[in-house]
């Protein structure tokens, strides 16, 4: 059976790693975080110490002290953000606003307890859990610091230090106006609770750093770092450098098929490369790079769908794209001779369906299982096509993975024996047929209305027409990953409603659009938040477009070999991905024991005072 476990265990492993970081940093805006840091320091806790003090005094008091306790926490964020983070693209002054924010929800809660207490007992009451509550806060920042944050320690620490010490020091002064001998008397506490809190952060760090260190050999705070970068900032090279180090060289196939007429008319490229694992990571964005690249070269529409292959074969990095499509380009320069192409046929056993048309002794091969979901399928298939187009006389094959379905019911799985029974059938069909001079036309549209939130990548829509003595094919490549089940079946109705007698639609499984929305798959396919309408509109376009520029043409036909690619394979990615879960799995199990004895702590200290 063509087994898609192992590829919806990864694809799950990822999202969850996805959600666990897109809801760390799914922050209210700048003007909200404000106006709820404003509402709590000056409306909550500034107010609340009026229940303390019953007095037309006491509530001017309470507003002055609150009002303090706001612009401080304002000034020392701009600080923070603009000063000792300086150019680090996490904290922005948006995000040391809003994790202050946190900062006084967490501290508020010791506060509100100080007052019932101190309203019961007496102020100190209220003095010491005020301090308690100072100490969880720089803890907490601390921890979030030391994890996220990519500048120098010192800085991480004074970050840590600055919005809750100077804050304190406006409650200190509000005590002053009531004691002043309190300073001395929590002075201690000021000295050794910053050590504790410190010292507790790195221990709760350093035992999930030491899980990812022990289980993968990678620590999980850079790791974690690097994964903030690319999803708040989208910065790549942190994160890819894990994967160049985990990674390992392969040879990269890379089939091109072009048409020529008296220059480059098209051409159709299909790199044994998954474009993955998401966002702007390793090959995530190489059908669309691919694409206009070699479109700048050679001045001809270009198309990347995916070839037969799964996550085993993701690249590492940028770097190792630029390689490939380095290589494609150079490699490019041969001139076609097929003159003469087999009309398109398709051949369907139960729920497989095989696509075909031959260029001379070329085969452009299609498999889909739509409108079942069509994911991705094992390489192993591509090579038993391949033995079987020789068998037939054809000499260059590429074999395509249409992408073009997906649904969330319970898939059926094909067999790999079906699945070449019908490309068989597929092919001997073709080269049955009789050949005939072709004509074959291009074009890409972009669609304004859609982007990477909608399922479309940068390479847009682009299709390919072929005719052959009267049948009129289009074959239409959508940059997205997948689409959705019954989208296929209305875009070649669409089609052949505007004379296309036969047609398949194909998508390139860009991960580009993964990890840039929230929901189940961390995307969306290719129909399932946009207009279908407006889509099939721009199909109609660009194929009439594509067919209004037919010219005679011969296809030629490349196999060539890209060696020492670093790639980065699907146990590794999906250990990195899970890593993610276990830390924070780590993190549950130790944060009660070791906050909970800091606490204890801290207390005990407390009452020494």
């Amino acid at each position: 059976m063509v087994d898609m476990a192992t590829e919806d265990s990864l694809n799950h492993s990822i999202n969850i790693a996805l959600k666990h970081y897109s809801s760390m940093f799914f922050l209210p805006s700048f003007r909200k975080a404000v106006i709820a840091v404003a509402l709590l320091c000056i409306g909550v806790v500034g107010l609340s110490t009026f229940a303390l003090f019953l007095s037309v005094e006491g509530l001017i008091s309470s507003l002055f002290f609150g009002f303090s306790l706001f612009a401080a926490t304002l000034l020392f964020d701009y600080v923070t953000s603009k000063i000792v983070f300086g150019n680090d693209p996490i904290y922005v002054l948006r995000r040391t606003v809003a994790l202050s924010l946190f900062c006084w929800i967490l501290w508020l809660f010791f506060i509100i307890l100080g007052v019932i207490f101190g309203t019961i007992f007496d102020l100190w009451w209220w003095i010491k859990l005020c301090l308690l509550g100072f100490a969880a806060v720089l803890t907490f920042r601390s921890v979030v610091f030391i994890s996220t944050s990519s500048v120098t320690i010192l800085r991480r620490l004074l970050a840590s230090l600055l919005q809750p010490l100077l804050s304190i020091a406006v409650f200190v002064v509000f005590w002053m106006s009531l004691d002043n001998a309190i300073p001395l008397q929590v002075l201690p506490f000021f000295i050794i609770s910053p050590i504790i809190g410190i010292s507790t952060a790195y221990l709760f760090t350093f035992l999930i750093d030491r899980l990812g260190q022990r289980t993968y050999g990678i620590p999980s705070m850079p790791l974690f770092r690097a994964f903030m970068l690319n999803w708040v900032a989208g910065l790549n090279a942190p994160f890819e450098e894990f994967l160049e180090k985990l990674g390992e060289n392969e040879d990269i196939e890379v089939t091109l098929l072009m048409f020529d007429s008296h220059k480059p008319k098209a051409a159709i490229i299909v790199p044994l490369v998954h474009p993955g694992p998401f966002k702007n990571i390793g090959s995530s964005l190489l059908p669309s790079m691919l694409k206009h690249e070699f479109e700048k070269e050679f001045g001809c529409d270009t198309c990347v769908p995916l070839g037969i292959l799964g996550h085993e074969l993701d690249l590492a990095s940028q770097a190792q794209n630029h390689k490939i499509i380095s290589h494609v380009i150079n490699s490019a320069k041969f001139t076609a001779s097929a003159n003469k192409a087999t009309p398109f046929v398709k051949v369907t056993e139960g729920f497989a369906t095989a696509s075909c048309q031959v260029f001379g002794k070329i085969a452009l091969l299609s498999f889909t299982l739509a409108p079942k979901t069509t994911e991705d399928l094992p390489q192993q298939l591509g090579h038993l096509v391949r033995e079987e187009a020789e068998k037939h006389g054809l000499n260059c094959s590429i074999v395509v993975n249409a992408h073009n379905s997906i649904d969330d019911t319970i898939d059926v799985e094909a067999s790999l024996e079906t699945l070449c029974a019908v490309a068989s059938q597929c092919l001997e069909k073709a080269v049955s047929l009789p050949s005939y001079p072709f004509e074959a036309g291009a074009a890409t549209v972009f669609p304004e209305e859609f982007g990477l939130k909608d399922g479309i990548g940068p390479g847009g829509i682009t299709a390919v027409v072929v005719k052959v003595a009267e049948q009129k094919t289009a074959y239409l490549v959508i940059d997205g990953n997948n689409m959705v089940s019954g989208l296929r079946e209305e875009i070649l109705s669409a089609l052949k409603a505007i004379g296309f007698h036969a047609s398949e639609v194909f998508t390139t499984d860009t991960h580009a659009v993964s990890a840039v929305v929230l929901g189940s798959r961390g995307y969306h396919p290719v129909g399932e938040v946009m207009n279908h309408a407006t889509l099939i509109s721009y199909i109609q376009e660009v194929t009439k477009t594509a067919a209004s520029t037919l010219e005679h043409c011969k296809a030629g036909c490349m196999h060539m070999i890209v060696p020492k690619v670093r790639v980065i394979g699907k146990a590794r990615l999906e250990s990195l991905s899970t890593l993610v879960d276990k830390a924070l799995q780590r993190a549950k199990q130790t944060v009660v024991p070791i906050f909970g004895l800091e606490g204890l702590t801290l207390m005990l200290l407390l009452a020494l005072l």
